[in-house]
């Protein structure tokens, strides 16, 4: 295989032997960066494309050896308490503090791979790959970092690997494009129907997003599309959203796969890592019941969804 040293992709997160983005065992590659800014984000570290040290404060033993070799006071002590003031961080003093920390307290959020760095660990999971397994790519969003991404799929078709991706496809249609053909399975989000109600809950409009849905939909990409919605209380979980979900997309495409995704309690426990950005709920609703999900299924069936899928 061609070496490509060059080209990097800045990950905060790779999931080895993951069961739950795709078909089979995956390696999923979560990708930082995204334009969109949903109020209930499942993995707000991966909004930012910027790389930022983090502190966990249930590892740290106060040792403050990292306050007193911090040279710029970017970590400082207020109430016995560890804080990053990340406006002041520095590369330098970044890798002072986490060389330095007994506990590894300190950490930075994401790192950069090169293309070669990827393609390794994916070929050495590739023997748990043989029974419908893969990669997938995540993020936030995979696209927000087209030419890695694209180059990657590229790369892990070429030696036989399933691959996957899961995108807001707020992209522009001609990277969508240039990607599909390297596309085994594709996780799309049509979140809020409404275009206003979108933009107030995600910070983006959704017309590029139903674009690129039609745009898959009628071409011979359509049954490796599977279009998912996260069901959020007050926000997306309504039935009036998932009816004017259903019924687009059936128009669409008739036999399209539709998901409907629960709501996950587990998120609100990241925010505590991300800076000025605040969780959608200050009282954390509970995952919904079987019964309030077959509510939601029977009013997508009725607007017309064939294939819906069921976890």
């Amino acid at each position: 295989m061609e070496k490509n040293n060059t080209l990097t992709g800045r990950i905060f997160d790779i999931r080895r032997f993951s069961t739950h983005d795709g078909d089979g065992i995956r390696t999923t590659i979560f990708l930082k960066g995204c334009p969109l800014k949903c109020v209930w984000c499942q993995n707000p570290e991966g909004i930012s494309s910027k790389e930022n040290l983090i502190y966990f404060e249930n590892k740290c033993i106060n040792c403050e050896l990292c306050i007193k070799n911090c040279s710029n006071k970017s970590i400082i002590q207020k109430h016995n308490k560890i804080f990053v003031v990340k406006e002041k961080c520095t590369n330098e003093q970044n890798k002072v503090a986490i060389d330095i920390c007994p506990t590894s307290a300190l950490t930075m959020d994401s790192k950069n791979y090169t293309l070669d760095e990827v393609i390794e660990i994916a070929i050495k999971d590739k023997p748990f790959f043989k029974y419908g397994g893969g990669v997938t790519l995540s993020g936030g969003e995979p696209f927000f970092q087209e030419d890695f991404t694209i180059e990657l799929l590229k790369h892990l078709k070429n030696i036989g690997i399933n691959t996957a991706i899961e995108t807001s496809l707020f992209v522009s249609s001609k990277y969508l494009l240039e990607a599909l053909p390297y596309l085994d399975i594709i996780f799309a989000d049509l979140k809020v129907f409404d275009n206003e109600k979108h933009k107030a809950f995600t910070g983006v409009d959704n017309e590029i997003i139903k674009n690129n849905i039609k745009l898959i939909l009628e071409s011979n990409k359509k049954d490796c599309l599977i279009i998912r919605t996260p069901l959020i209380p007050n926000f997306t979980a309504t039935k009036e959203n998932i009816n004017d979900i259903s019924k687009y997309i059936s128009k669409l495409y008739s036999n399209v796969k539709y998901e409907l995704l629960n709501y996950n309690p587990l998120a609100k426990a990241k925010y505590n890592l991300v800076d000025n950005l605040d969780y959608c709920f200050k009282e954390n609703p509970k995952m919904y019941t079987d019964e309030q999900m077959k509510e939601f299924y029977d009013v997508a069936h009725f607007a017309g969804i064939k294939n819906l899928i069921l976890i």
